[in-house]
């Protein structure tokens, strides 16, 4: 045994989890992309995408449960509220500051990872920044649309490189992994489920920028509040039905 196996065996004998580890870089045949398996598989265990007992997509676990929902809408229906109310911007951003805090300690008590109890907290503070700094109500619903939009555009990239969102999403909750990507038909049933998600982020929009340009708080608010979770987990239902796998005609 030469001096590098001595190495290598000395390494092993100290922490005998090498010898199981998996390089994430390697290609994955048939996509051609270096560590593709192991990105969407972590980013599909990030989502927070679930199945339930009958083998459907959870629709309300996948935007977070009932607390989830709760965070998504109550700090902007706060603000639209108490400022449609009293027409006074800072009383209106503490409110809605106060409710996202409300939830991060929640989650903090609820022993959750740090950046997942305080994402939200920091989403409203932008928000509330970008509206303090302007000194327009109805910029603290402008941070929403830069986002919406990058979505839009990282959507429509995918489904032009051949990786469609649902498919990242999808893929290994039908244990399809990324195999998918070898099936025409399959790249075009989860490239079809991410336009209906493109769809229901560009309708946001459509709806929504008129108001914001009008000046309209309370619309815009009520819009936001009705086009949110709720809408996005609509599209996500109807994206996990149209991108179906086709049932083997040996089990029709």
């Amino acid at each position: 045994m030469d001096r590098r196996d001595t190495l290598k065996k000395h390494e092993n004998d100290e922490n005998p989890d090498n010898e199981n580890q998996h390089d994430t870089t390697e290609s994955v045949p048939g996509t051609g992309a270096p560590g593709a398996a192991g990105f969407a598989s972590q980013y599909a265990a990030s989502s927070g995408v679930r199945r339930d007992a009958a083998g459907q997509i959870d629709v309300l676990s996948s935007i977070g449960g009932k607390q989830g929902l709760a965070e998504s809408v109550i700090p902007g229906l706060v603000f639209t509220v108490l400022f449609t109310i009293t027409r006074d911007l800072t009383v209106s951003l503490i409110a809605a500051l106060a409710s996202a805090a409300v939830f991060s300690a929640i989650r903090l008590v609820s022993r959750k990872p740090l950046t997942q109890a305080l994402s939200g907290l920091i989403g409203v503070a932008i928000c509330a920044f970008v509206a303090l700094r302007t000194g327009n109500a109805e910029d603290f619903f402008l941070p929403g649309f830069y986002v919406n939009g990058a979505y839009i555009v990282a959507m429509v990239i995918s489904i032009a490189v051949r990786w469609p969102f649902a498919g990242l999403l999808f893929g290994f909750l039908r244990g399809e992994g990324v195999e998918w990507r070898k099936d025409s038909r399959r790249v075009r049933a989860y490239a079809a489920a991410t336009w209906i998600l493109v769809a229901v982020l560009a309708l946001r929009l459509a709806v929504q920028l008129p108001l914001y340009l009008a000046e309209n708080i309370a619309a815009l608010g009520s819009m936001r509040v009705a086009m949110g979770l709720p809408l996005y987990a609509l599209g996500l239902w109807f994206a996990w039905l149209i991108s179906k796998p086709p049932v083997p005609s040996e089990h029709r």
